[in-house]
């Protein structure tokens, strides 16, 4: 390979296979942006809406009705009219509930609590009054407990699932015969009552259990892409806010020049040794302008909004190490290189990959022993990049399921070098953001020790075509 360039900082190297009793890597996390949202919905009673209380609830009573004025209606016996009382009580108090509230308004707590408590109860006394545990209609009770399984916290669900399991047990034990035809009395064997509370119970733990943690998951990946969609908002802003400085540098440029000369002729030319030292102040003042425009235009190669659009790869591993270059106790070193022919691409200035690999970065020289290496290598294909420490590397639970959000092994409090806070977002959204710009991003741990975070793209995702190629 050709090295094409490299840019170090000024910390004494020991080397990437130094060996340390260090604890396993931890992942980088965005506690500024995160904590907030997360605390607030971690903090929500319940998601349960009203609307959806009262449609679960009607759909429930129409089944009720349909089922007892089927047998009502082919002839089998039963207490009909404490069934219809009961099936009115429950369309009573759901009228009650839609009439009394709007349908957008959220509930939780005791009062979610309490409405599926009702449908539980309810449904166990026509349970009661129609063959118990031995009823196939047992399984209804799934129903409101999976309900709120699906949007209300913990604390709740675990209320509604033991309601449900006593409410299994009662009517197991008590309850009046199965519906019967021309007098003739069904009464299922003693085992197979039992059997079926058994199974019902089954059911709840599991179903509420699995629904519970599915809501779970993707209320925190929700969370996980809002905070996504905030990160790059940000990187979008502070770009935009770069390109408007180049800008301003590009443009300015000009008339300083012109002013700075005009000043200078005034100086030669002064009748008195008044106006020359206002055309030397002048001249000062012209150079220090063009001085504070010069650092505004150092990060492009050049000051326009064109320009600032690209950026070359040995640009963009400075930017990425810049932040850590005065991190003490670890060198941060960068090498481009590329393949015997293949020539450096200039690449567009995403702001994704920016904020993606620095985060990337910043992990690695939290948990590096001395050195972190960051390697850009391309060739006529492909542009790769891999950040590389001499750490602990990664622990094997959290290599697992990088990636995914809220995995960390990093304590709730600021540590490390750079005093972050680790929530377990930070790979999250690096490798989201990565994604989006169409790079395949792998984890690994390096040989003999450290840990490898790499991302690849197709060469034309990310370059920028000359006109003459064009």
């Amino acid at each position: 390979m050709a090295s094409i360039g490299k840019t170090t900082s000024p910390q004494p190297a020991r080397g990437l296979d130094r060996q340390t009793a260090e604890p396993a890597q931890g992942v980088a996390g965005v506690a500024d942006l995160a904590s907030d949202g997360w605390n607030a919905a971690a903090g929500r009673s319940g998601r349960l809406r009203v609307r959806t209380l009262v449609a679960l609830r009607w759909m429930m009573i129409v089944g009720e009705l349909l089922f007892f004025l089927s047998a009502y209606f082919f002839g089998l016996t039963a207490p009909f009219a404490f069934c219809f009382a009961v099936v009115g009580l429950g369309a009573w108090v759901n009228l009650l509930t839609g009439v009394a509230s709007p349908g957008q308004r959220l509930i939780g707590g005791q009062e979610a609590v309490a409405q599926l408590g009702f449908d539980i109860g309810r449904i166990g006394l026509l349970l009661y009054l129609t063959g118990g545990a031995a009823n196939p209609f047992l399984v209804m009770l799934l129903a409101p407990v999976t309900l709120g399984a699906a949007t209300l916290n913990p604390r709740a669900v675990t209320s509604l699932a033991g309601f449900a399991i006593v409410v299994i047990v009662i009517v197991a034990a008590f309850h009046r015969p199965l519906p019967t035809v021309n007098g003739v009395t069904l009464e299922p064997p003693f085992i197979y009552m039992v059997a079926c509370a058994i199974a019902n119970v089954v059911a709840v733990v599991i179903i509420a259990g699995t629904v519970r943690q599915a809501a779970a998951e993707s209320a925190r990946m929700a969370l996980a892409l809002d905070v996504t969609q905030a990160v790059l908002a940000r990187e979008q802003r502070l770009s935009a806010l770069g390109a408007l400085a180049a800008a301003a540098a590009h443009e300015l440029g000009t008339p300083l020049a012109t002013i700075s000369i005009v000043a200078k002729e005034l100086a030669r030319e002064a009748p008195t040794p008044s106006v020359k030292d206002d055309a030397d102040l002048l001249i000062i003042q012209a150079e220090r302008c063009r001085e504070i425009l010069r650092r505004l235009s150092d990060a492009p190669a050049a000051a326009s909004d064109e320009v600032h659009e690209r950026m070359s790869l040995l640009q963009l591993v400075h930017e990425v190490i810049e932040p850590h270059t005065d991190v003490k106790g670890v060198r941060v070193e960068a090498i481009v290189s590329g393949a015997p022919g293949a020539a450096a691409p200039d690449i567009w200035r995403m702001p994704e990959v920016l904020h993606a690999i620095t985060s990337f970065v910043e992990n690695a020289v939290d948990f590096a022993t001395s050195e972190v290496l960051v390697t850009v290598r391309f060739d006529a294909e492909s542009v790769g990049i891999e950040v590389r420490d001499d750490g602990p590397g990664f622990s094997a639970d959290v290599l697992a399921k990088l990636g995914e959000p809220y995995v960390t092994s990093r304590p709730g409090v600021a540590g490390g070098r750079t005093g972050h806070v680790g929530m377990g977002l930070g790979f999250f959204i690096a490798k989201t953001l990565l994604e989006r710009t169409g790079a395949v991003v792998n984890f690994q741990n390096g040989r003999p020790r450290g840990a490898v975070v790499s991302a690849r793209w197709p060469r034309a995702r990310l370059e920028v075509k000359s006109a003459a190629a064009a």
